[in-house]
């Protein structure tokens, strides 16, 4: 079982309106619910490949309620921690005749001690019979820096990999705890990352990704026929990418596969961020791997 952990879930709501008037009264023409936030995407990717997994994190009120429930309604399992505020919304309004929108994003909820105990205690149950865990993303008031730096102790105390995407301070201090590979924010959270110990660092490249492990760098990079190369500031790109590598450093793949089955995937997914599984077969031997002389 993968456990991926998402600490700052949004629910996204998508309102279409005919046009949209400021300071007047506005009708919607249709209302769309998604679930936001990297670790939930990540699991909703990793199940669409049969991979049995869990999205654990925090989640309270209506808006918790709804995101368990587009998470069921995609297949995909959800072992909360409940909190006593609100979960946060990501609402998008768009005005379909001028073909623009409007974004109101909430802020995160407060998260209190008390909560944040149960947190650990409901993560380190989860710990039993993972394969994998995934940390991902932003965190919500309250959370101190060093959470990632804890889950991933626990975690690695348990002999279970982590997976850790994340940025700034809670980057670093999760760094320091060992995870199995990094793949930091692309906002500068990478410098000084070169060197990160025992643990593997997958930075973007052109047309593809570098993977710095203990025992040399990887290159992987996509060029299939009629594209120009992976977009990465596509929605759904760094989703995939870090779906891609969960199998490979649960199962101990090789990095070539590894590398093969991330790239193509973050490659292949649709602009809304969902696998396209025909396109992900295509892409699969386009993909070009070198690494370390005598690596195989």
């Amino acid at each position: 079982m993968i456990v991926t952990v998402t600490l700052n879930p949004s629910l996204h709501v998508q309102y279409d309106a005919e046009q949209v008037e400021v300071g007047a009264e506005n009708r919607v023409s249709g209302v769309r619910y998604n679930t936001g936030g990297r670790g939930l995407a990540v699991a909703r990717l990793l199940h669409t490949f049969g991979h049995d997994v869990v999205a654990t994190g925090l989640a309270g009120g209506s808006t918790g309620e709804l995101i368990r429930t587009e998470l069921a309604r995609a297949g995909v399992a959800a072992q909360f921690t409940r909190i006593s505020a609100e979960s946060r919304r990501v609402v998008r309004v768009t005005d379909v005749v001028a073909g623009h929108s409007t974004i109101f994003a909430e802020p995160a909820p407060y998260i209190t001690t008390e909560e944040l105990g149960r947190l650990a205690a409901d993560y380190r149950v989860l710990l039993d019979g993972a394969t994998a865990v995934v940390l991902c993303g932003s965190l919500p008031a309250g959370l101190p820096a060093e959470i990632y730096g804890s889950l991933t102790s626990y975690a690695t105390g348990a002999g279970v990999p982590v997976i850790l995407d994340a940025g700034g301070s809670a980057l670093r201090h999760g760094v320091a705890r060992g995870p199995a590979l990094v793949i930091p924010e692309p906002d500068g959270s990478d410098e000084g990352l070169e060197a990160a110990g025992a643990s593997s660092v997958v930075l973007p490249a052109h047309h593809g990704v570098r993977a710095l492990t203990p025992a040399g760098e990887w290159r992987a990079e996509v060029r299939p026929r009629g594209r120009t190369g992976t977009d990465q500031a596509a929605t759904g790109f760094r989703d995939a990418l870090v779906a891609g590598f969960v199998p490979g450093i649960a199962l101990a793949w090789s990095w070539p596969d590894m590398l093969r089955h991330a790239v193509a995937l973050a490659a292949s997914v649709t602009p809304g961020g969902e696998a396209d599984l025909t396109a992900y077969e295509l892409l699969l031997p386009e993909v070009a791997v070198t690494g370390p002389a005598g690596a195989g």
